[in-house]
């Protein structure tokens, strides 16, 4: 293979100096790379459902392709498509949205990128939750802005305050990220801390937030999820974030939407047309059949969610030098390490290179993230089973990093 030197002489603006990584996904190519190689690999670093994409899903858009939809669509995206999300969305947390207002995008991701690069410059700041998705920061740095972490706290059950997210408000904040429930510490916030956010944002008009809502029906214990939707004090300056992926497990369909006030969905859609066109039709087909047709599927698949849920607490409990609370939402469980003497991300580099389990190292999410790793239970309960004898068994050597 003809292998040529880098271009010295290429200029790049500054920006993309400081685009950061997912480090997931580093971690699931280095898992694959060991399976590769013959090794046994139980990946608990990914952030995906285990599950297929339920199968009337993938007929809607297998019909949608036999019915010709194979060119391009509104840059908003298809107008049924764009209703049913509004319809969902009334239907599940009784708000009315206009459907001119939903925006499909091609991922979760997409609506972070878009509202951050709107609200991010040089002299701005955002706030973000840390430890929290790694995209926020990176993208907040990306732009130039100054990332301002909101501390998310294990004595608080991994929960928002709303007194300190207040608190770190600036004449210069432009911009604040929630997320509930939250990945990575499945955390949910709960209506009171919530109502008290809103209530002191009343302070601070010019202030956008984003509302990244993708986890909203993986909740357990009877926790409520409390969509920023339903405060009609901020919706002219809220944006939503909500997609497909989690909930009917379709990360590969590459499907988000989104949800901009007035003043903000004529940018967003003019930034679909420099950037994306729009997403691809039969997708949008399957996303269609996902909100409108039987979602037994979702009920399933967070039941067998929440007994992977109590055999991850159970057995990260059991591993001597481990704790972990009870996540509330999510996939994830953030158990805190710092008795076992080890720093985070060599603990989860061994964990990979020696006992074969792929965890996340908290530091990936934030600051605030060391001495705590991530699972995912998206995965069977025999794989996680013995990935957690794999870690006791580990731990149990004595070894620290």
């Amino acid at each position: 293979m003809l292998k040529t030197q880098p271009n010295t002489k290429l200029k790049t603006i500054a920006g993309f100096d400081r685009i950061g990584e997912e480090n997931a996904f580093a971690v699931l190519a280095r898992a694959g790379e060991l399976s590769a190689q013959g090794c046994d690999v139980i990946n608990l670093g990914i952030g995906q459902p285990d599950f297929a994409t339920p199968g009337h899903i993938v007929e809607a858009a297998v019909k949608a392709l036999r019915d010709g939809e194979h060119g391009y669509t509104p840059a908003t995206g298809i107008a049924p498509l764009r209703e049913a999300v509004a319809e969902d969305l009334d239907r599940r947390h009784g708000v009315a949205v206009d459907p001119g207002h939903v925006m499909i995008v091609p991922g979760g991701k997409v609506t972070m990128f878009a509202a951050i690069l709107m609200f991010g410059e040089p002299g701005a700041e955002i706030l973000y939750p840390d430890p929290g998705f790694p995209i926020y920061r990176s993208m907040i740095e990306f732009t130039g802005a100054t990332p301002i972490p909101v501390p998310i706290r294990e004595e608080n059950g991994f929960a928002v305050s709303a007194e300190e997210m207040l608190s770190l408000i600036t004449p210069r904040t432009r911009l604040l990220i929630v997320n509930s429930p939250a990945n990575p510490c499945g955390g949910v916030t709960p209506r009171a801390e919530i109502d008290r956010l809103v209530a002191g944002l009343d302070a601070h008009p010019g202030v956008a937030i984003l509302s990244d809502e993708i986890y909203d029906q993986m909740l357990y214990d009877g926790e409520e999820h409390v969509s920023l939707l339903s405060y009609p004090s901020i919706r002219d300056r809220l944006i939503l974030l909500n997609g497909w992926s989690k909930t009917y497990a379709m990360t590969g369909w590459r499907l988000g939407y989104s949800v901009w006030p007035e003043a903000l969905i004529g940018y967003a859609r003019k930034l679909a047309v420099n950037c994306w066109s729009c997403v691809n039709a039969p997708a949008q087909f399957a996303a269609l059949e996902a909100l409108r047709g039987p979602q037994v599927a979702v009920a399933e698949m967070l039941a067998e969610f929440d007994a992977r849920r109590e055999l991850v607490v159970a057995g990260l409990n059991a591993i001597e030098g481990v704790s972990c609370i009870r996540p509330k939402g999510a996939f994830y469980a953030f158990p805190n390490i710092t008795g076992t003497g080890w720093q985070a991300k060599p603990l989860a580099s061994a964990l990979l290179e020696e006992a074969g389990v792929a965890t996340i190292g908290g530091p990936d999410f934030g600051t605030l993230g060391e001495g705590y790793i991530r699972l995912s239970y998206a995965n069977s309960r025999e794989n996680i089973t013995r990935a957690l004898e794999r870690m006791g068994e580990f731990l149990a050597r004595g070894r620290q990093g």
